[in-house]
C-alpha cells in the first residue's frame, strides 16, 4: 500500500534501525514517532486502511508475559498488513537447546523484525547484533521504550504539550520504568522528579547522563525522598507495581514497608496541580480483585498498594487511554523502522 507523500511518515526515514532504548534516538526522532502515532491513531479511528507493511513478517519473543505488549504488537502488525508469530518461553528453544545467537540468525532469515520481551537488556542487544533485522524492545530489566512512547503520546493528548510538564514518578525509581521515564522526559523537555526512597533512586551514572540531556532540552531531573516536595505542582503523577515480575515473593514484605508512604492517593493528587493526571503502565494492584491482590491483603493487611482505587478510578486517571496508546505508538515504530527495510 502506497503512503501519501504528505503523510508524517514520509518526513523521516529510520528504516533498518532497532529500538533498544530511547537513549539511542534524538528528540527530533522521538517527535517523529509521536507525530506518526497521532496520524495512525486518527486513521484507525476513522477506519482508514493503513497496511503499509504488507508482505512483511514480525516475530514476538516473550520470556515475560504481558497483556498490553502482546496485544499491541499483534494488532499493530496486523493493521499494517504484517504476518505476526508469537513465541513464548515454551515455544522457543532460545537459550535451552539453541543459543541466542543461533536463534537470532534463524529468525532473521524468516522475519523482517523481532520483538523481545524478557529479562536481560543484553538479550535484546544480542538479538539485534546477530539477526540482521530490526529488533524492538518490548521490556527488559533496564528499559521499556515502547511504553514511554505511549506515555508521551498520552500526556500530549491530555495536557496539550510536553515541554515544561512537571512529571513525578513515585515508587521504585531504579527499575525499567523509572529509568525509561527519566530518559523520555529528559529527551522531550519534561521536568522529571523521582520520588522514592534513596536506595531506590535510579543509578547515578544514568542520572548524570539524563541531567546532561535535560540541560540541552531546557528541563530538569530531580531526586527526592519527600512526598510533599515531589508531588507539589506536578502535572503528572505516575507509578508502577512495587514488585516486578521475576522478583522473589520474599521481597513483598520489605517493599510494602519501604514504599507505602509513596502510594498515589488523594492526598498526593491534591498536592499536585488541579489539572494533574494519574498514569500507570499496568497491571495495577489498586484493589483485591486479583489473585496476587488477595494474597497480599491476607498476608500483609493492605488492600491497595501503589495507588488507591479512588485515584485509579477517578476522572484524573488516564490509564486506559495510555494502554490503548501502546498500540498506536508501536504501530508508528514498526512503520518508521521497517517500511524501507530490505534484508
Amino acid at each position: 500500500m502506497k503512503i501519501n507523500e504528505n503523510s508524517a511518515i514520509c518526513r523521516m526515514d529510520l528504516s533498518g534501525r532497532s529500538l533498544i532504548k530511547l537513549l539511542d534516538f534524538t528528540p527530533e526522532e522521538i517527535r517523529y514517532f509521536l507525530d506518526v502515532s497521532h496520524e495512525l491513531k486518527a486513521d484507525k479511528k476513522a477506519s482508514v486502511p493503513h497496511r503499509y507493511l504488507e508482505g512483511k513478517n514480525l516475530v514476538l519473543l516473550f520470556e515475560k508475559t504481558s497483556t498490553r505488549t502482546r496485544c499491541a504488537f499483534e494488532v499493530a502488525g496486523m493493521d499494517l498488513g504484517m504476518g505476526v508469530t508469537f513465541l513464548d518461553s515454551n515455544s522457543s528453544q532460545m537459550g535451552k537447546k539453541e543459543s541466542l545467537a543461533d536463534t537470532a540468525r534463524v529468525l532473521g532469515r524468516m522475519y523482517d523484525g523481532i520483538e523481545y520481551r524478557g529479562f536481560k537488556q543484553q538479550t535484546v542487544i544480542d538479538l539485534a547484533r546477530f539477526s540482521g533485522v530490526p529488533v524492538f524492545n518490548g521490556l527488559t530489566d533496564q528499559f521499556h521504550p515502547t511504553q514511554i512512547l505511549a506515555d508521551l503520546l498520552t500526556i500530549e493528548e491530555k495536557l496539550g504539550h510536553l515541554k515544561g510538564v512537571n512529571f513525578t514518578y513515585m515508587g521504585d525509581a531504579r527499575n525499567n520504568m523509572g529509568n525509561s521515564l527519566m530518559v523520555g522526559c529528559a529527551k522531550m523537555g519534561l521536568n522529571f522528579t523521582a520520588c522514592a526512597p534513596k536506595d531506590l533512586f535510579p543509578a547515578e551514572e544514568l542520572v548524570m547522563q539524563c541531567r546532561k540531556i535535560a540541560a540541552e532540552n531546557g528541563c530538569t531531573i530531580t531526586l527526592t525522598e519527600d512526598v510533599n516536595e515531589g508531588t507539589k505542582n506536578a502535572d503528572v503523577l505516575y507509578t508502577d507495581i512495587w514488585v516486578s515480575m521475576g522478583e522473589p515473593d520474599e521481597v513483598w514484605g520489605h517493599r510494602i514497608e519501604e514504599l507505602k508512604k509513596y502510594q498515589v492517593n488523594s492526598k498526593a493528587m491534591n498536592n499536585a496541580k488541579p489539572t494533574a493526571i494519574f498514569m500507570h503502565c499496568l497491571p495495577s494492584f489498586h484493589d483485591t480483585n486479583t489473585t496476587i491482590g488477595q494474597e497480599i491483603c491476607t498476608k500483609f493487611g493492605i488492600s491497595e498498594m501503589e495507588v488507591t482505587d479512588e485515584v485509579f478510578e477517578s476522572s484524573q486517571s488516564v490509564v486506559f487511554d495510555e494502554a490503548e496508546n501502546r498500540m498506536h505508538t508501536i504501530k508508528a515504530v514498526l512503520v518508521a523502522l521497517l517500511r524501507n527495510f530490505h534484508k
